[in-house]
């Protein structure tokens, strides 16, 4: 077996490491003597912890948890990370499909029962793409690269061959010359303004930078303004570390930021899972299952119906230089150094071709199974995505190696004699990014859950995921549904915060307000398991979006995490720690650790920023009060067993076993009884009522999603239907928090 560094040699050269290699653990660089010195305290600061633990929680479950504190290896972490980002691997690809062996040989090498699902879905790949510029109409155009440049130094540029050519996935295809119209951000107020203006965005190209919303808003909002077509730039202003008057902008490999020819690629698709088989799941190739036609999809309100393409700050540069028309208002401008922004139309024309290959295309999920000693049909169930535009260092395999360091840990707990008591079910998910949206239901998790659903809702206790684990400096940054939010505060108090060891993860976590947000706006593979069939799911990383600015580009790789993500990898050994420390209660605990009372008093909450939106209006919010009273009183009501269980625990008589069942089954199935069968309001596969994401504000967090919709459209329409429509989701959010009540209480009316 080659070394590991031989492994980061060249992503395309000849001592190129096979992805099915098993790793061999190696020192990761950087970070200097000051870093070392952290890292130092941060190994001394957890002893003291795990010591604690094992002092205050004298259990064997306890034992083992405080074990698995010790075992982290930031080599193993930084080793798998090189492994899996040797090559670019978009889902459907040779690449990936590498990937998913190497994923499937670590966890067979662990000793742990392993296997591949494949299914056959619909992908979109780039068949030809060409951008020209003219000055204005007749004049010869100028046309552009369209390639994001590597640097002098390179190691991996020739791996970077591979890369996929900048493009937006499912873009219509089509040609289209016409003048510039730049829209800012691309709202739908940035359009509202350009009207107002007397700016005719009909039948133009709009130019709009990334930034507020999601790429694949922006081209629907440049669709419904007219717009024949659509660029997306990213904004040296927001992603290339701006400039000082006089001084000179530094980008990657020389700082974090952006280089100029740098491209956020992404999707554009607006549905659930592949688009082939809405509402149902695909099947591998060559089985038969039902799918949609390529006429059913053209037409489609999930395509975005337009010819999109993404291109980099310096050509977004290059337009807006051409362009005349009204200067553009001060907040719509760019940086220091950046040409005056006008809003157009013209005189300059772009001319855009797109041609997509919409094809139907393997995916592979890659499972690890650890089996349960005393509930092994109850399952907790640990997931990332493996797939990436390019090499995917930060997004997802800083996920990826992450939970292949707590596989390597659980591995060694279960050689010093360690069985869960529940199931725990490690998932790697392909082809994410191709759903990478509003939807928040992503290809391969999706098609998953689908397939297994009345499994999983009989069975799953509940989702653990990790997107992307480090983005940079930060601290933890947990997003979750309501009753997990006790177990990831007592799990963060076990682990120092890698940037400050004298502080635990929970310490700096805490400054943050609030300090753990909500799975409901921008997405990733916990939508399928909450909002389609109701399963308590988080998501975690550490540091902040901000600090990423080479998202989906070229320049997401292993040297950017090494120089400046996680230099040390002691980042993702912190949030592996918490992650897995939080997977082994819950799979070892003998009640499912649960707090619903946190549910009952974020739905309070939740409500008066509703019943203040609804102030004046003809509706009514006592139904939706008076059931999340019911919420807090059968919250209550079962924490109290619970702990009265707990005083009894050495009993173990088969009444106390079964009256442990009991309460277990009720906190699991809780959760299910906030979705409804029917889902949202247009929106058929969501089904969750309490948290989904808004179609009003698809990047937030929003609770109430069916009340939050039709409060917009009674609030616009203002008619007696819109303002019944508006009650009529109060109500049937009201049912199933009154639902929930019922399951919690574990009684019949």
């Amino acid at each position: 077996m080659a070394a590991a560094a031989a492994m980061a040699t060249s992503r395309g050269g000849k001592q190129r490491q096979p992805l099915l290699q098993s790793p061999t653990p190696a020192a990761p660089n950087g970070g200097g003597a000051a870093g070392r010195r952290r890292f130092l305290a941060f190994l001394a600061v957890t002893a003291a912890l795990v010591a604690s633990y094992q002092l205050l929680e004298p259990t064997d479950s306890s034992r083992y948890r405080a074990l698995f504190l010790t075992l982290g290896s930031n080599a193993t972490a930084a080793a798998h990370l090189r492994a899996l980002t040797l090559r670019p691997h978009v889902a459907g690809t040779e690449a990936n499909a590498a990937a998913a062996r190497y994923v499937l040989h670590a966890f067979s090498s662990l000793s742990f029962p392993a296997h591949i699902t494949p299914y056959s879905v619909l992908l979109s790949y780039p068949a030809h793409r060409s951008l020209t510029l003219a000055a204005a109409r007749g004049l010869a155009a100028k046309p552009f690269s369209l390639v994001q440049e590597t640097y002098n130094g390179d190691p991996f540029a020739e791996a970077s061959a591979e890369v996929i050519p900048t493009y937006f996935a499912y873009s219509a295809s089509g040609s289209v010359a016409a003048e510039v119209v730049y829209a800012n951000y691309g709202h739908n107020e940035d359009y509202a303004y350009l009207a107002s203006r007397g700016v005719d965005v009909a039948g133009k190209v709009a130019l709009v930078r990334y930034g507020d919303i999601h790429c694949e808003d922006m081209v629907r909002n440049a669709r419904a303004a007219g717009a024949a077509a659509a660029i997306v730039y990213t904004d040296a202003k927001d992603f290339g570390g701006g400039a000082t008057r006089g001084a000179k902008r530094k980008w990657f490999p020389d700082a974090r930021w952006l280089p100029p020819t740098g491209v956020q690629v992404g999707t554009l698709y607006y549905g659930n899972g592949d688009p082939t088989t809405p509402m149902w799941p695909s099947c591998a190739a060559g089985d038969d299952c039902e799918r949609l036609s390529a006429e059913d999809l053209s037409g489609s309100e999930a395509m975005p119906g337009i010819p999109a393409l993404p291109v980099s700050a310096r050509d977004g540069d290059t337009i807006l230089k051409a362009m005349g028309g009204d200067v553009a208002p001060p907040k719509w401008q760019g940086g220091e150094d950046a040409p005056v922004y006008r809003l157009g139309p013209g005189p300059a024309v772009l001319n855009l071709t797109y041609i997509g290959n919409e094809t139907l295309a393997t995916i592979e999920n890659v499972y690890a199974v650890i089996q349960g000693k005393e509930e092994p049909d109850r399952y907790v169930i640990i997931g990332n995505h493996r797939d990436a535009w390019t090499f995917g260092a930060i997004d997802p395999n800083s996920g990826t190696a992450a939970m292949l360091e707590i596989a390597e840990r659980l591995s060694k707990l279960q050689a010093k004699g360690w069985r869960p008591r529940r199931t725990i079910i490690l998932c790697s998910w392909d082809a994410e990014e191709f759903a990478l949206i509003y939807t928040m239901s992503q290809i391969g998790s999706t098609e998953w859950v689908e397939e297994n659903m009345d499994t999983l809702a009989s069975r799953a206790i509940a989702y653990l995921n990790v997107d992307i684990s480090v983005f940079g400096p930060g601290g933890l940054k947990p997003r979750a549904t309501p009753q997990l939010d006790e177990l990831i505060k007592e799990a963060s108090k076990m682990v120092p915060d890698p940037d400050e060891p004298s502080q635990t993860l929970y310490d700096t976590m805490m400054r943050h307000h609030p300090p753990i947000t909500r799975v409901a706006g921008a997405g990733t593979d916990f939508a399928a398991f909450l909002q389609h069939i109701g399963v308590p799911s988080l998501d975690m990383s550490y540091g902040l979006f901000e600090e990423y600015p080479v998202y989906h580009s070229l320049y997401d790789d292993y040297v950017w995490v090494e120089r400046f993500g996680d230099p040390l990898f002691h980042r993702h050994v912190a949030v592996a720690s918490v992650w897995g420390l939080i997977a082994l209660k819950l799979a070892d605990d003998e009640i499912i650790p649960f707090n619903y009372v946190s549910y009952a008093s974020e739905l309070e909450e939740c409500t008066k920023d509703i019943a203040e939106k609804c102030k004046g209006f003809p509706v009514t919010l006592s139904p939706l009060q008076k059931s999340i009273k019911q919420l807090e009183s059968a919250a209550t009501k079962i924490h109290q067993e619970k702990l009265l269980q707990a005083e009894n625990w050495s009993l173990k008589t088969r009444q106390y076993t079964l009256k442990v069942r009991e309460i277990n089954d009720r906190l699991m199935m809780a959760e299910r009884a906030f979705t409804n069968r029917e889902g949202l309001a247009g929106r058929p596969w969501y089904k969750h009522m309490i948290y989904a994401s808004s179609d009003q504000d698809d990047w937030g967090t929003k609770a109430f999603p069916g009340i939050v919709s039709a409060m917009d459209k009674a609030k616009k329409s203002n008619t007696t239907e819109s303002w019944r429509s508006l009650q009529h989701e109060i109500y049937r959010v009201a049912r199933a928090v009154s639902k929930a009540s019922a399951v919690l209480d574990g009684g019949l009316t």
